[in-house]
């Protein structure tokens, strides 16, 4: 009788045994999952992103990674002959066919065999309508011919990744994790039952599908007690994030319409400085609750390479406005711009580092009014060193120098060095100096990658293994080495920002920070020797901050992220590229030297160091800390403090710092120098 169905079969079918069907091997390697999975540079996952929403695929389990107890529930509720049948169980389809004539009601008889060949081939799929003869005759045929092509565990390793379930899940893989929040291999018997129970009705209601999964355990002589209450708990189970972190939402964006290899997408990205950086940025803006900020964002480069390591779009949960990325949106940069400003008036001559500049009330024409920049404090500091009025972010004079190198051509460099800027310099304006022009923090943090590259810019890279873009010339490298030496010269900085602030690091680093108009938004921008970090604090939606500025706002953030990606290298800090100059050891006050000459547990100042001091500015304002273990701190043999923390009134000289442990123990020593730094000519 077999042999007749089976003739018939063909007849009706129109065809021959020699189906047109994929092998396995062919099958299996074009499956696509439905979530691509972001890697970053170690392999690790970061991001899972829906690319197919006709329906939820997970990746392709093999047999021998799903669970035993669903195989053998699928088995069993499904085609229970499956190992013994060659793809067509004739006794169970001959029952059904009589049970059929007599209009009564009976299990269906296609094997898991014949429902693969349905999912095989569109012509073999049973009808939404019901039952079809012809259709039926076809996955007869395509099932004999599985049978002969396939081994029996790549049939049942096929159907259980394709088989359809509720509603939009494919695939046990999919299923396990959206109704269980499981890998397949770890599904116990009653979840396996459930499945299987799904297999026969996807979408069938909760007491339906408890009823036939107490059935299926019933026969493994298993109890079923609790099964409704598993029912209930998988259906009601909200969509969630497919498995994995969820740490890079708005980098995965920079992937969409690109081919995965292999079901994934490998980034430059670094899963440990990624994490960090949402860490760090979802704890200052907690911080920060009360001032009316409610969004951030962080990036993080490789110097060298260009590669991105970190990059955080948004401050997360506590936004309102979560989907926007931060990190390419345009906002006014601030003080931010002032170093592009500094290294073109190097670079020409205009001024060196130590020329003096005019921090005085300006009134310059700009249209039909007049244009009057001030600084932050609403003070002014009369004449000052060019490293001060930097490192101190003083208005007027940056507001000169753009009005000396003219706005035509600054606006020029700031474009070659990726800004990207819209309109035009005389747009702008000498305001353009105070960042009244808009940036993305990803262009902006580049271009300071460029000053710590000697002032040579290339773009950045987000996709492992694309090749270096190409390279140009943005400062000449003197210029952009002069000013990386006022961005790490902590004596010029404090008559702004004082000696104890977010911008005081471990180790040499060179930092910018910036406030746009009306507190709207704050930046911190700078680099080591090895990487550049750029945060941006502020509101999505435009909305002012309240009492936050670069050093409340954005500058934690930044200090946390560079200590934390800093190293125990004990030599002298020296930009790429760059070749050891004067500045090196001049422009590092706060002991941020590092020297082989660090011991015995002193943190700051290193042996060797040297402090800048500026006889123009009180004293008081440039107070050192010299940090270390707890114990009794001596200079030049007295006695100045006690603990593990102590602020001096620095004067010019060598001097021998001694720390004493207060329990005994060996004493260390470091000797330091303090310069006054020297007034030269003014512009």
């Amino acid at each position: 009788m077999s042999r007749l169905l089976l003739a018939m079969a063909l007849l009706l079918a129109g065809t021959s045994p020699a189906w047109a069907l994929p092998g396995f091997a062919e099958y299996r390697a074009a499956h696509q999952p439905s979530d691509v999975v972001l890697l970053d540079r170690h392999g690790a996952p970061v991001q899972t992103v829906r690319v197919d929403f006709r329906a939820r695929r997970g990746p392709w389990v093999a047999l021998d990674e799903l669970s035993p107890a669903l195989r053998e529930a699928i088995v069993l509720g499904e085609d229970r002959r499956f190992w013994e049948h060659a793809g067509v169980d004739w006794p169970a389809l001959a029952s059904s066919a009589w049970a059929n004539a007599w209009n009564t009601r009976s299990r269906g008889a296609s094997t898991v065999t014949m429902q693969l060949a349905g999912l095989l081939d569109a012509g073999a799929a049973r009808p939404a309508g019901g039952r079809d003869v012809a259709r039926k005759l076809t996955q007869i045929v395509l099932a004999s011919e599985l049978e002969q092509r396939w081994r029996k565990s790549e049939i049942l390793e096929a159907y259980l990744n394709r088989v359809p379930l509720r509603g939009e899940l494919v695939g046990v893989p999919a299923a396990a994790q959206a109704l269980f929040g499981k890998h397949p291999s770890g599904l116990d018997a009653t979840e396996s039952a459930v499945l299987a129970a799904l297999v026969r009705a996807p979408n069938a209601a909760q007491a339906d599908v408890a009823r036939r999964a107490c059935a299926l355990l019933a026969l493994q002589e298993r109890d079923c007690t609790g099964v409704a209450w598993r029912v209930e708990q998988a259906f009601a189970r909200p969509p969630g994030p497919w498995p994995g972190e969820a740490l890079a939402p708005h980098f995965a964006r920079l992937f969409k319409g690109r081919t995965p290899s292999g079901g994934v997408w490998r980034s430059t990205l670094d899963a440990g400085m990624q994490r960090a950086a949402v860490a760090t940025l979802r704890q200052q803006i907690a911080e920060l609750q009360g001032r009316q900020v409610e969004d951030g964002a962080v990036v993080v480069l490789d110097n060298r390479s260009g590669e991105v390591l970190a990059w955080v779009g948004s401050s997360g949960p506590g936004s309102q406005a979560e989907e926007v990325d931060a990190v390419v949106a345009r906002r006014q940069p601030g003080s931010t711009l002032k170093p592009l400003v500094y290294a073109l008036a190097f670079e020409r001559g205009y001024i060196g580092p130590d020329s003096l500049l005019q921090d005085a009330p300006l009134q310059m024409h700009a249209g039909d009014g007049l244009y009057q920049p001030q600084n932050y404090d609403h003070a002014y500091k009369g004449w000052v060193p060019a490293r001060v009025a930097l490192a101190s972010s003083l208005n007027v004079p940056a507001v000169w120098l753009a009005r000396a190198v003219g706005v035509d051509d600054l606006f020029l460099r700031l474009n070659s060095a990726g800004l990207r800027l819209r309109e035009n310099g005389g747009f702008h304006g000498p305001s353009l100096a105070l960042g009244s022009a808009e940036v993305t923090l990803l262009d902006l943090t580049n271009a300071y990658r460029m000053l710590a590259n000697g002032g040579v810019w290339s773009p950045v890279r987000w996709q492992s293994g694309t090749p270096v873009g190409p390279e140009r010339r943005v400062f000449a490298a003197g210029a952009a080495q002069q000013v990386s030496a006022i961005l790490a010269d902590g004596t010029s900085r404090a008559p702004t920002f004082g000696f104890d602030s977010p911008l005081v690091t471990r180790r040499l680093a060179s930092v910018k920070t910036g406030t746009s108009k009306d507190m709207r938004d704050n930046w911190c921008v700078g680099y080591d020797g090895e990487y550049t970090v750029g945060v941006w604090v502020g509101n999505a939606r435009g909305g002012p901050m309240q009492a936050v500025n670069g050093v409340t706002g954005a500058a934690p953030v930044w200090h946390r992220m560079i200590e934390q990606l800093g190293n125990a290298r004990t030599t002298i800090q020296v930009m790429p590229g760059a070749t050891p100059e004067p500045w090196v050891a001049a422009s590092a006050p706060r002991g941020n030297v590092q020297t082989a000459g660090r011991a015995h547990g002193i943190v700051s100042p290193s042996e060797g160091s040297v402090w800048m001091f500026d006889p123009t500015i009180p004293a008081s304002a440039q107070r050192l800390v010299f940090e270390g273990p707890a114990g009794r701190w001596l200079l030049g043999g007295q006695m100045i403090g006690l603990g593990s923390r102590v602020v001096w009134n620095p004067r010019p000289g060598r001097h021998i710092l001694e720390l004493r442990p207060l329990e005994g123990g060996m004493p260390a020593r470091v000797m330091f120098e303090v310069r006054a730094i020297r007034l030269l000519s003014a512009i």
